[in-house]
């Protein structure tokens, strides 16, 4: 035999047996995932009609009842062959589907986790430390997730179906969702959760993450301590909650605080907090209670200071009016890529109210009512900084004028593709300043200084 042609059959030999054990596992996993897919669809019907039965024998007391007991005697009752980490497992995936939220729970209870984002039944996606990647876990069909969905939004007093296909949300443990299904998602049921920490963050966390510097954290406080009015700017997911939070933090324990959300998101640690919670209309296209109408009636509550989640639309007349008729020291959200184009949406919103105020009535009433600007960015990198802090100074001519006290100047990325950069102040000392010694909040001038 030639060298040519033993050497061909040599190659051959080695490509099958290289290949030949990896069909073979291949095949041999999709059957034991059916395996286990049908195990456990049995076990889940069998533990339902188990539980059902204990609770008629308990007079309808549900109290003394194990679920995940009913769980482990019938994975033994069944006889498989299982080692105790996948019977385990099971058990685990079992209960979170007929009590919890089935695979969503754990991802749940994955703290490094922040976002949740169900594209389907097949195609589950996760955001770990700012980036965004694929997840293991997946629903049995498209009616799974629907189940999810309501089991979620029954609580409430809402549901999602095809007459109303989306629906906003929220956890127990105050995670905001949203979710929509077809026929208006194609992809097929949407689920969308934005992860809140058991803890709250504090600003020596964010000192840490590296999304601000001391002097920008000490004049932060000193704005909300002093009563500034304050405005928290950026794109989705940029941290804007996050930030709100933390600054809603320097308020004194002493004074009474209305905080108006579509879903109540914030954590105050402060004794004294009333929490509002907007409404969407009910089956019958009635009983709404919308954010602007929450931000009128919170007038009435005798606040100290008005929290709002974020400011979308009309509601912005409303809070400029409470920021100008007494209500210091507000703070509030809004969407917005720059200060100059916070002040842009804030117009834009005012005439959304259906005010037909003139131009420069708006932009009096924004640069009266407004103290300070603070834009949030998200990075490419994942990371999420302020880039500015702005104070708006009043007007020149029908313009609102803006000076900027920080900005972040980015210097490029390092080895492992983080973003380089530092926090510096512009050398401009800001108006509010003055003010903020007349309240008796302490100020050091070296914080503006370059």
């Amino acid at each position: 035999m030639k060298l040519s042609e033993r050497l061909e059959k040599v190659k051959k030999k080695n490509f099958s047996e290289l290949n030949t054990p990896k069909m073979m596992d291949f095949s041999e996993e999709v059957e034991q995932t059916d395996k286990y897919d049908s195990l456990k669809t049995v076990i889940h019907r069998e533990v339902i009609d188990s539980y059902n039965k204990q609770v008629q024998e308990n007079d309808g007391t549900k109290e003394d009842i194990d679920v995940m007991e009913i769980i482990n005697e019938l994975l033994i009752q069944k006889g498989e062959v299982l080692t105790k980490n996948k019977r385990e497992s099971l058990a685990q995936e079992i209960y979170d589907d007929i009590i919890g939220l089935g695979p969503l729970e754990s991802l749940l209870r994955d703290e490094e986790v922040s976002e949740i984002m169900v594209n389907g039944a097949k195609d589950v996606y996760v955001e770990r430390n700012g980036k965004i990647q694929p997840s293991k876990l997946f629903f049995r069909d498209d009616s799974h997730v629907i189940q999810v969905i309501n089991r979620i939004v029954s609580p409430i007093g809402r549901r999602c179906d095809e007459a109303n296909p989306m629906v906003d949300a929220r956890l127990n443990d105050g995670s905001r969702v949203n979710a929509i299904v077809p026929p208006i998602a194609l992809n097929g049921p949407t689920i969308t959760i934005r992860k809140f920490k058991t803890d709250p963050l504090q600003i020596k966390d964010l000192i840490e993450f590296n999304s601000l510097s001391f002097p920008m954290a000490s004049f932060l406080e000193a704005c909300v301590k002093g009563r500034c009015n304050v405005m928290v700017s950026g794109g989705t997911g940029s941290g804007k909650t996050t930030l709100l939070n933390v600054l809603s933090s320097f308020i004194p324990d002493n004074e009474r605080i209305v905080t108006i959300e579509d879903a109540a998101e914030l954590r105050l640690m402060q004794s004294h907090v009333i929490t509002l919670e907007s409404r969407p209309t009910n089956v019958e296209g009635k009983g709404q209670v919308a954010i602007r109408d929450l931000v009128k009636n919170s007038l009435r509550m005798r606040p100290d200071r008005i929290i709002v989640g974020e400011v979308r639309s009309g509601e912005a007349l409303d809070m400029l009016q409470a920021m100008n008729t007494g209500h210091d020291g507000s703070l509030a959200t809004a969407h917005a890529n720059s200060a100059r184009d916070m002040i842009a949406r804030l117009e834009t919103m005012v005439m959304m109210s259906g005010m037909e105020l003139p131009v420069r009535a708006i932009r009096e009433q924004i640069a009266s009512a407004i103290d300070i600007i603070v834009q949030q960015s998200r990075f490419r990198d994942g990371s999420r900084k302020i880039v500015a802090i702005s104070e708006v100074t009043g007007m020149e001519g029908d313009i609102v004028t803006l000076q900027d006290i920080f900005v972040y100047k980015q210097e490029g990325y390092d080895a492992s593709g983080k973003i380089r950069g530092k926090f510096v102040p512009t050398g401009i000392r800001p108006y509010v300043v003055d003010s903020l010694r007349e309240n008796g909040v302490m100020i050091k001038d070296e914080w503006f200084t370059k």
